[in-house]
């Protein structure tokens, strides 16, 4: 799994709205917070893409992107988005290559690792969580994030 301090694989993925989305170009605007989660639609993901959600404004205000990166379909993605009103774009990486880029792969390549990192415009990996079963993590990394961005 990549540290604090590595460079992060540029990628470029669809999104909900199948729109090719890079990472390298999402960069040029500020910082970026990627995340991996295993599936659309289940209850621990719903509550990590709702705290994402509920915390758009204070990372928009940051200039800070948002972006979900899960093995899911454009369609599941797109059904997800729009049920819960994501602000922030869902990519959808079908061969897992970018989540094995990252490192995210689950044991024996089944599934994905519950991963948040907070991405630098020179695309260093500035800080990460990873907490595979706990939304409260990721909830406390986007809250310090919001804090150490605004201080």
């Amino acid at each position: 799994m990549l540290r604090i301090g590595d460079q992060a694989p540029d990628f470029e993925l669809p999104d909900q709205d199948n729109t090719p989305v890079r990472l390298s170009e999402r960069l040029q605007a500020g910082p970026v917070i990627l995340y991996f989660y295993p599936a659309d639609f289940t209850p621990v993901c719903t509550a990590e893409a709702c705290a994402f959600r509920d915390a758009s404004g204070d990372l928009s205000a940051l200039n800070i992107d948002v972006l979900g990166i899960s093995p899911q379909s454009v369609e599941s993605h797109r059904r997800f988005a729009d049920r819960y009103e994501l602000p922030f774009a869902l990519l959808f990486d079908e061969g897992k290559q970018t989540i094995r880029d990252y490192g995210v792969d689950g044991p024996l390549g089944m599934g994905v690792r519950r991963a948040t990192f907070l991405i630098n415009p020179q695309q260093q990996i500035e800080n990460r969580v990873v907490a595979d079963f706990f939304v409260g993590s990721h909830v406390d990394f986007i809250r310090k994030v919001v804090e150490q961005a605004g201080a």
